[in-house]
């Protein structure tokens, strides 16, 4: 991955460049972000649905959503992608400067979008290569330049995206029991589900010890060795395959805490 930097911050337009086998792992997506698959197949899945792009797709990934991803390069091949991240201040600026107004509705479609593309999706993702490999510092002006030119093409292309995109409104107070049983996996920092559900974290461990009767580390541990339990024991996963996806870090801190619970380690239920 190579972010040129300006004035001391990352640039919003990231390259993505992997050589090896499979690469798995997480992300908390905290803005828009537009996307073309230079080459291999990434797999997202939200918890909600699962999205497979190959070389050639566009994609749009809605801001605050928390994300599984597969890299798979091509046989012999790199997996190559590059992306521009469109922030709120930005986007507000853009919506001030061109007359856009901002949705009071939130949005409650699809969290990531296959685009349709073209030759001026194509072009303008090709215009972007150059800002990734320069060890040139990179003017902001610039590089904001891209990012207009950038939501001007997702609008021409896909106009209800300006549902999206100028929809500044924080995510608010939501059922928490249920948003916490469907995203649990998700290896994140009390603070990232606290501001998800539209809650300080205060707020949040108090809710949640009120609904679970015991403290959010607790029960995400718990609930995560639950699911690891079913996936071994009922569907005949490995243990070494499934520790990552259910939200440990770390495989022998994933079979300690199993062997803690279950009074066996997780390669004896096999």
């Amino acid at each position: 991955m190579s972010e040129p930097k300006t004035n001391g911050r990352s640039s919003p337009i990231a390259y993505s460049c992997y050589f090896n086998r499979n690469r798995e792992g997480e992300q908390f997506a905290p803005e828009h972000v537009f996307s073309y698959q230079l080459s291999g197949t990434l797999l997202i899945n939200t918890g909600d649905s699962e999205h497979v792009f190959n070389e050639g797709d566009f994609r749009f990934i809605k801001r605050n959503q928390l994300l599984k991803f597969v890299k798979q390069p091509p046989v012999g091949g790199v997996f190559k992608s590059i992306s521009i991240y469109l922030d709120q201040p930005m986007l507000r600026d853009f919506s001030i400067v061109y007359g856009y107004k901002a949705i009071e509705e939130p949005f409650r479609g699809e969290a990531v979008m296959r685009l349709n593309g073209g030759a001026l999706c194509k072009s303008f993702m090709n215009s972007l290569m150059p800002y990734t490999g320069s060890d040139q510092a990179i003017p902001q002006q610039l590089q904001v330049l891209k990012q207009h030119e950038a939501v001007m093409i997702l609008l021409q292309s896909k106009p209800e995206l300006q549902n999206i995109l100028f929809d500044f409104t924080e995510p608010g107070k939501i059922d928490l029991e249920a948003f916490m049983n469907k995203n649990f996996h998700f290896n994140v920092q009390l603070k990232r589900f606290a501001y998800l559900t539209g809650r300080s974290l205060a707020t949040f461990k108090r809710d949640f010890e009120h609904i679970f009767h015991t403290s959010p580390s607790k029960w995400l541990q718990q609930r995560r060795l639950q699911e690891a339990h079913y996936l071994i024991k009922e569907k005949g996963r490995a243990p070494s395959d499934v520790y990552l996806e259910i939200g440990f870090e770390d495989l022998s801190h994933f079979s300690f805490a199993f062997k803690k619970m279950y009074g066996m380690p997780p390669s004896k239920l096999v």
